[in-house]
């Protein structure tokens, strides 16, 4: 019939609705016989858990939010009722708390891994710099939330997080202020970020979808680093990655149970389970851990200017990775020094992180200088110059000339 997709399915009802809406298709054309690289490692599955994570985020989200009360008055109250009153309120709540959490370990490993192999280029290049906004759009939304129950570190974060917008020349103090929707943290702040807490995720559902797309046009990268040439090189995503991604996602949502079930208050402050007092500050203000890291290179310059420059700079350096690797060579497996230069950029990340949860004082404040101007050095000019520097171990020929000798002995 004239105008009508031509499927190939047999099932009737799937057969009638795939010549009108090609979505079988498409499906079948992306996760079914989309070639993949036959050499993924067990790396590759974190975007999948990503993903998954995102789900959960999202539908518990939209479940708290239908009992959750913005305004400063009752929004603590509104949450002990949730975990006390609401039925399995409890579970909700410590799913999507500590989901911040998973949401940020499995994305940084998952970047952290195209750091190792080199994902980020060419001609992944946007594949890359949409991945890092995606991070940016996950980091707003986290902050955001944190600042939902209006406990005392909730307050306080707020209240200090955005007074650093308040740094930028001529119009740092009319941004603070039209954050704050006021004069200071109050009311008007609590509905804002009540707002665009609840629609970024599906902001980042938008930019997801685009890293997606990007990824089949381009095609995955792989742990060799080298593109596949031909189909012996190559599998079907279904069944062999279904199946594999299936396992990693049993394997994280066990660990998740373990987290909710046993520890759920693991990642969180004891400060926040008290109501938000503007007129008592706390002994230490610390944002949540996936934050620590910035936190410590924003405190590492004794300037405030320049401590949120340097902050933003370190995501600001990661959109142009791409052309700063000069290295025609992807993977650290054929790249020696790059491979021990990245395990000190590992070490140095979670040094920041360990800066930012102490007071800024004796051995802490040498550490985070020390660590932030390393975190810098590594991408601005030890990239560079290794690329043009550095000797490469051989690449194979194939994948299959790597894989299959390998699996025969």
């Amino acid at each position: 019939m004239v105008g009508l997709h031509k499927s190939e399915f047999k099932n009737p009802v799937i057969n009638w609705i795939d010549t009108r809406l090609p979505l079988f298709t498409m499906m079948s054309k992306e996760y079914g016989v989309f070639p993949t690289p036959k050499n993924f490692n067990y790396f590759w599955n974190f975007g999948a858990l990503a993903m998954v994570n995102l789900v959960i985020m999202i539908v518990t989200g939209i479940v708290l939010a239908m009992n959750y009360d913005p305004n400063t008055g009752n929004a603590f109250e509104s949450v002990e009722r949730i975990m006390r009153d609401v039925n399995y309120g409890w579970l909700l709540r410590y799913v999507h708390a500590n989901g911040a959490s998973m949401f940020f370990i499995v994305v940084y490993i998952h970047i952290f891994r195209g750091l190792y192999y080199g994902s980020y280029k060419k001609p992944r290049e946007l594949l890359w710099m949409i991945g890092v906004v995606i991070l940016l759009l996950m980091m707003a939304t986290g902050f955001m939330g944190y600042v939902l129950p209006w406990g005392q570190m909730s307050y306080w974060g707020a209240t200090v997080i955005t007074n650093l917008f308040s740094a930028i020349p001529v119009v740092g103090d009319s941004i603070v202020t039209l954050l704050w929707g006021g004069f200071s943290v109050d009311n008007p702040t609590l509905n804002r970020f009540f707002s665009l807490h609840y629609l970024l995720p599906f902001v980042i559902v938008g930019v997801v979808f685009l890293h997606i797309v990007a990824l089949h046009i381009t095609g995955s990268n792989n742990p060799l680093g080298i593109e596949p040439k031909d189909k012996q090189d190559t599998l079907p995503f279904h069944p062999y990655y279904t199946i594999k991604d299936s396992v990693g996602i049993c394997v994280y949502l066990m660990v998740f149970a373990v987290l909710v079930f046993f520890a759920p208050g693991f990642f969180g402050d004891p400060a926040n389970w008290t109501p938000a007092n503007p007129l008592v500050t706390p002994a230490a203000i610390v944002p949540e851990w996936y934050f620590l890291p910035f936190y410590a290179i924003l405190r590492a310059v004794p300037d405030k200017l320049g401590g949120v420059l340097m902050m933003f700079g370190a995501i600001a350096v990661l959109f142009v990775l791409p052309w700063l690797d000069t290295s025609p060579v992807r993977s650290a497996k054929f790249r020696p020094i790059y491979r021990l230069l990245f395990w000190v950029l590992i070490v140095c990340c979670f040094v920041l992180g360990a800066v930012g949860a102490h007071h800024p004082e004796g051995i802490w404040v040498i550490l985070g200088r020390v660590c932030t101007a390393y975190y810098f050095l590594h991408f601005l000019v030890l990239l560079p110059l290794l690329g043009k520097f550095e000797k490469t171990l051989p690449l194979p020929e194939s994948i299959s000339q790597a894989v299959l000798p390998a699996a025969a002995e």
